[in-house]
């Protein structure tokens, strides 16, 4: 059974990335490869615990529920399976309150501020220019916020959908190696913060000249194969300039993006988890809109969070949900854990070629139990490389393939990415600059060391 489930998983992939060939949506797919995952898991029984670290919890349930019929079943549905759908839950919850954010926003044209302040319309320029700023704004925000917020203000710079492909892909790699030099732009930063096993200006210090690497890299290939490119940038219907007064268009941005900017403060002074800043932030905002509002007649109803609320990328959402139940699945099958055994044994006393593997591994299955899983295998002292490496390499690893990263299954799912195109047209430049990234993390440890 510990086999059929890694088979089923891999052909689940393989749906997924033929998605349009098949004619499948890729949702229903994720869905479906997650609740399977999960129901092989079950039907394996307690021997599949060979291949786990969880038997002593198990045995501990046993012994403490004697009178259970299925003390397996039980266990797995009431103890694993909650636990991970808690995780999970807590970055969909994330999700949909930034998600409806950046939407408030944009339905009160707040991303106009932004738009008007760029005036190039050479596509080479805008492809810097929006890369660098989502570099720098995944750092101070995460890249998962900064994909949505980035993608919403794409849509209103790029019009034509193969070109918006193509910026968004890079705003998957610009925002993935943002994420990795702060220790709050990244889920996996974040982990290996406050697992103590790296610090704030150490991850700065060793990771934010690599990451910078593997973003001008790419850029500098994909420059030359944008310069061809007519202007995109189009004209803002005079309309859309009237139908909202600029102070309440300017109140919103600065409220909603004010919003997202303090969730990492907010986690810091509570130590709660982001999902609560987010959702905090939308209450703020929602009670805003509502006293703007109060007073407006039924053609203005639509700007209600309410009615707006309704205009969310629910499908995108549930996708996330099935691809993070089925890696969950993976996770505690045992699949990870004997992966990361394998590595160690494979590349014993070389750490560095191990994060290399790993963030390549990360752009397969998500990096956040492939770090949880080197988290517990080594002991290595705070700031020690193989951290800051690794913090590196799975951050920006996941930007290989774009159901890599919550960047990129984000940006998937809102602008409808075809996996295999991205493969073609994007994977390319990512692993580039991944490498050179990784050999200039290496080459600056050699001469520091």
């Amino acid at each position: 059974m510990f086999y059929t489930i890694l088979i089923i998983f891999v052909l689940g992939y393989i749906c997924i990335a033929l998605e349009h060939p098949l004619k499948v949506n890729k949702t229903a797919t994720a869905l479906v490869l997650g609740v399977v995952v999960w129901t092989l898991y079950l039907l394996g029984g307690p021997g599949i615990y060979e291949f786990t670290n969880f038997s002593a919890g198990f045995d501990a349930f046993k012994a403490a529920h004697p009178d259970v019929a299925h003390p397996f079943i039980d266990y797995i549905v009431n103890h694993e399976m909650f636990d991970h759908l808690a995780e999970i839950a807590e970055t969909l919850f994330f999700l949909l309150g930034a998600m409806t954010i950046v939407e408030v926003i944009d339905r009160h044209h707040g991303f106009r501020i932004i738009t008007d302040l760029i005036r190039t319309r050479n596509v080479v320029k805008l492809l810097w220019l929006l890369a660098i700023i989502t570099f720098f704004l995944s750092a101070v925000l995460d890249n998962l916020t900064t994909t949505i917020v980035m993608i919403s203000l794409l849509r209103k710079l790029v019009s034509d959908k193969k070109d918006r492909w193509f910026f968004a892909g890079i705003i998957i790699i610009a925002a993935n190696a943002g994420g990795v030099w702060s220790p709050i732009g990244d889920v996996t930063t974040i982990m290996l913060w406050i697992g103590n096993k790296i610090s704030a200006s150490q991850i700065i210090m060793k990771t934010f000249v690599p990451s910078f690497v593997s973003l001008i890299v790419p850029l500098i290939f994909t420059s030359f194969a944008m310069k061809h490119k007519a202007n995109t940038m189009p004209e803002i219907d005079d309309c859309q300039k009237s139908m909202v007064p600029s102070w309440q268009r300017n109140l919103i941005f600065c409220v909603g993006i004010g919003a997202l900017l303090f969730v990492p403060i907010f986690k810091t002074i509570t130590h709660m988890k982001p999902y609560m800043g987010v959702l905090l932030g939308l209450g703020v905002l929602w009670i805003i809109t509502e006293v703007i509002h109060r007073k407006e007649n039924e053609e203005n109803k639509d700007l209600h969070i309410a009615a707006i609320i309704s205009r969310i990328d629910t499908p995108s959402i549930l996708f996330f949900l099935g691809i993070l139940l089925a890696v969950a699945g993976l996770q505690s099958a045992g699949h990870l854990s004997l992966l990361a055994s394998g590595l160690n044994e494979a590349f014993a006393g070389n750490f560095l070629i191990i994060d290399v593997v790993i963030g390549v591994l990360s752009s397969i299955v998500d990096n956040i139990p492939l770090v949880a899983g080197a988290m517990g295998m080594y002991d290595f002292p705070m700031d020690h490389p193989f951290w800051t490496f690794l913090a590196y390499c799975a951050g920006t690893g996941g930007s290989i393939l774009i159901i890599g990263s919550a960047a990129g299954v984000t940006a998937m799912g809102m602008e409808k990415i075809d996996f295999i195109w991205y493969l073609k047209k994007i994977t390319p430049y990512a692993l580039i600059g991944y490498l050179a990234g990784a050999g200039t993390y290496m080459l600056m440890d050699l001469i520091l060391h």
